[in-house]
């Protein structure tokens, strides 16, 4: 008689300095873009889940904000969200940069998961970028500051050890219901993914302050009666004028830019043709005004 697999699941919290691969990694797990990639720092705000359900287990990845020192009420916000993850899920992927080394901000991280009781794994991302020789040493560096229940090397971007990390987190996760439906892959609105989306390009074609002014609010999606088309009116908010000169462009060219490269990836999401508008407003200093931070979904509860 065969023994009965008993079925695993549990929450995983991706936590690491800006843009040490977390929703790269995300993104390769679940197959889809669900998380928004970027080379600017405090690219993901919100906390974004991912499920990933197979035979006998369910994984529902938490990617968190990029644990950095805040300069603003957003910046409070997105640090609050990316600890309180701590005490709320059953494995805390500590993700690092292999290329970049040890540095400041990994050892301010190391100091917040001391305490913490949940079980910690070191991955080492972007392995793709430095000789295998160079590995051990840069592991030795973390192992000599903190204990790990598993350190393992990764390559998001090219999928390297990417299936042995997942072996490893399901081995350590406690026996469990499914908690979400097999063909569900976030808990998050289609209306979220789409405004990431759209903030994604905006992010990719700005530079300096803009970015990190930029928010996206989706006004309205709807679906015409007998076609094939869904409209998704959407503002892109900015905290300057002079932002939103740079963010229009000269005769509108860059916002008929980010629209297009944004409705590529809409189309993609929903499945369907989309016809994307879009505008752009001025709300100054709105990372640091809580009114404005619950008007794109910031929420104090989050705190």
């Amino acid at each position: 008689m065969e023994k009965e697999t008993k079925h695993k699941s549990g929450f995983i919290s991706i936590v690491g300095r800006p843009n040490v691969g977390k929703s790269t990694f995300l993104n390769r797990v679940i197959g889809q873009k669900i998380a928004i990639m970027s080379d600017k720092p405090q690219t993901t705000r919100n906390k974004i889940q991912g499920v990933l359900t197979t035979n006998d287990s369910q994984m529902i990845f938490i990617d968190t904000p990029g644990i950095h020192k805040p300069k603003h009420k957003l910046g409070d916000f997105m640090i609050k969200m990316a600890t309180n993850t701590f005490r709320e899920v059953d494995l805390i992927l500590f993700m690092v940069n292999v290329d970049e080394g040890l540095g400041r901000g990994d050892e301010f991280i190391m100091d917040l998961l001391k305490d913490v009781k949940t079980p910690v794994f070191l991955v080492l991302n972007k392995i793709d970028t430095v000789h295998p020789d160079e590995l051990l040493p840069i592991i030795d560096q973390y192992r000599s500051r903190q204990t790990f229940q598993e350190v393992v090397p990764i390559s998001a971007l090219e999928g390297q050890n990417v299936e042995t990390l997942l072996e490893q987190i399901q081995a350590n996760l406690p026996e469990g219901p499914q908690y979400y439906p097999a063909d569900q892959i976030t808990d998050h609105p289609e209306r979220f993914i789409i405004s990431e989306l759209i903030r994604e390009k905006a992010l990719h074609l700005t530079r300096e302050e803009v970015p990190h002014s930029i928010a996206v609010s989706i006004e309205k999606i709807s679906k015409e009666e007998g076609k094939e088309l869904i409209n998704v009116m959407a503002t892109i908010i900015v905290e300057r004028d002079s932002q939103k000169g740079i963010v229009i462009g000269k005769r509108g060219a860059m916002l008929k830019e980010i629209g297009q490269r944004a409705r590529e990836d809409i189309e993609n999401l929903l499945g369907s043709k989309v016809y994307l508008e879009l505008w752009v407003k001025v709300q100054k200093d709105w990372r640091n005004k809580a009114s404005n931070l619950r008007d794109f979904g910031f929420k104090e509860d989050d705190y």
